[in-house]
């Protein structure tokens, strides 16, 4: 009896302690979940209220994001965009429908190496042909836009309008006559240069042609007389000027933010801001970090790639004949290592800035997703574009000045440049020049 009597106590002891080790550990990993929640965000409670009534009117809004550079796995990858992205990417259908996305810019993005070993063109075509795959894959999502107008059928037919921007004025290979062949397959803005100056515009930061040369300048005058959108971001501040005194339409920037908040050159200063509001044009802001926060962002940045120069350099050895390769490898290796986000709140400080500086109708939204990793924390995706709204309404914009921000200011600037076209010309090629530049 009494070692039946002890036997009984140990087991209670023995039960009695897993209880409680139990316990404590569950209790620990709550509170560690806490605290992991509590470092990894940074966003304020939503009100509730003011969260719905940004949804109503993010779903009445025109919603246009002006450059998405997902394009690039679909012309590499085949990607299908009603799958999951391939990593680092994040755009896809459902994401597009998710964040109300009326219209989307695809972005042709041609790498300089191509100016280099020869394609530029052929490579603009590839991409186009990836667009239009993806809208004949999916009809009842996706429908090809070329018009102003094309954008507000799509949004009463519940479908994403497609339209596709060049980033990186050497795709046209110095040929106007290649410029409109482009129009032709739905083109309907060019971005001046990349990163890299070409044979007739200078890029931001480099003055080899002191703006635009007699050529770009001619390529502008030949955007308008097609009612091509002239796309000002990353080019030098001249060859910005320079655009501006030539084109008899308002211009955009697809993707760029405020200097005067984010010292880089790829943003737009003051001066320039309020002579982009004089033409009529608009701003459409950048989400990349490094673009809304330099001073924050630079440091970080800097750091990163110093501790991953080695396996960069690696990457570069490697695909050194592989242009494509070489940025999908490197953009999975920056994404592995990401920044600390930023508050979204910075970046609808850029908003304000530019509705100060140029003006309620001359900003938009161009966030550069899948063009970069680092985003403000609730502006990551596609998905996550009512989040701009709700912001938005927290700074007492009205509900006329946000369907402005979202998609009402380009589409304003969309028909004008339409309307110069239609009093300039009647024809694509016919009373165009073929003037070229020969090399």
């Amino acid at each position: 009896m009494k070692r039946r009597a002890l036997l009984s106590l140990f087991v209670f002891l023995i039960a009695f302690a897993f209880i409680t080790s139990s316990l404590s550990t569950g209790a620990q990993r709550t509170t560690q979940s806490a605290q992991r929640r509590t470092t990894t965000s940074t966003r304020a409670p939503r009100d509730e209220a003011l969260w719905q009534r940004a949804l109503a009117i993010h779903r009445r809004a025109l919603v246009v994001d002006t450059h998405n550079d997902i394009t690039t796995p679909m012309t590499n990858d085949d990607f299908d965009l009603s799958g999951n992205p391939p990593y680092p990417y994040r755009t896809n259908i459902d994401r597009l429908k998710k964040g109300g996305v009326t219209g989307l810019f695809f972005s042709l993005y041609i790498k300089p190496w191509y100016v280099e070993h020869g394609g530029a063109a052929r490579r603009t075509l590839d991409m186009i042909d990836s667009v239009y795959r993806a809208v004949e894959r999916h009809p009842n999502e996706l429908m090809i836009a070329t018009t102003a107008a094309d954008i507000r059928h799509a949004k009463a037919q519940n479908k994403v309008a497609c339209l596709m921007g060049i980033e990186g004025g050497h795709a046209i290979e110095n040929s106007l006559s290649t410029l409109r062949e482009f129009y032709r397959l739905g083109v309907r803005y060019m971005t001046l240069t990349w990163n890299n100056t070409n044979d007739w515009a200078d890029a931001r930061g480099d003055n080899t042609h002191h703006g635009l040369t007699d050529f770009g300048k001619e390529v502008v005058r030949e955007m308008n007389r097609l009612g091509m959108l002239v796309d000002i971001s990353h080019v030098s501040d001249k060859t910005m000027s320079d655009a501006l005194d030539v084109s008899k339409a308002p211009v955009i920037a697809s993707h760029s933010s405020a200097r005067a908040l984010s010292n880089v050159a790829r943003n737009i200063p003051d001066d320039l801001l309020k002579r982009i509001a004089k033409n009529g044009g608009v701003v459409q802001v950048n989400f990349y970090s490094l673009f809304v926060d330099q001073k924050t962002v630079a440091p970080q940045s800097d750091e990163r790639n110093a501790r991953l120069k080695t396996q960069q350099e690696a990457l570069t050895a490697k695909y050194a004949n592989d242009p494509e390769r070489l940025s999908e490898e490197s953009d999975k290796l920056e994404a592995a290592n990401p920044l600390p986000p930023l508050p979204i709140s910075k970046l609808i400080d850029h908003i304000d800035h530019i509705v100060k500086v140029a003006g309620i109708d001359h900003v938009g939204l161009g966030p550069d997703f899948d063009g970069a990793n680092d985003f403000p924390e609730g502006a990551r995706d596609e998905s996550m574009m009512p989040n701009i709204t709700y912001e938005l309404l927290k700074r007492g914009y009205s509900e006329q000045d946000i369907d402005k921000i979202l998609g009402g200011n380009l589409l304003r600037v969309f028909a004008q440049a339409e309307m110069v076209a239609r009093k300039m010309s009647r024809t694509i090629s016919g009373g165009g020049s073929t003037r070229r530049i020969n090399k």
